[in-house]
């Protein structure tokens, strides 16, 4: 699922328009963006949780080359998903493995 189908989806479940839909999403995921961004965490109880996490600096290879390299430290966006939606990945059939 991709943004335009999650507008979708959720015009026809509320029945407002796309438009409305369309920009309630993108305020939603501005704010999320801007707080991470600030370095702050999100919780929405249900879901899942959202948090900046630090990264070290380590040495890794080029994929091409082969050539070891220098990564600088960063900071990266973490997600844990909440309880329910765990509950709810445990009820899938997966099938056999491929």
């Amino acid at each position: 699922m991709n943004k335009s189908d999650l507008v979708r989806e959720l015009a026809e479940r509320t029945g407002l328009s796309r438009r409305q839909v369309r920009e309630a999403v993108e305020t939603i995921l501005e704010a999320i963006a801007a707080a991470l961004e600030r370095g702050e965490g999100l919780e929405i109880r249900g879901f899942g949780s959202l948090r900046v996490r630090n990264r070290r600096a380590y040495r890794g290879r080029n994929p091409r080359t082969g050539e070891s390299i220098s990564v600088a430290p960063k900071k990266v966006a973490l997600f844990r998903c909440g309880r329910e939606i765990k509950e709810g990945l445990k009820r899938l059939d997966l099938g056999p493995p491929e």
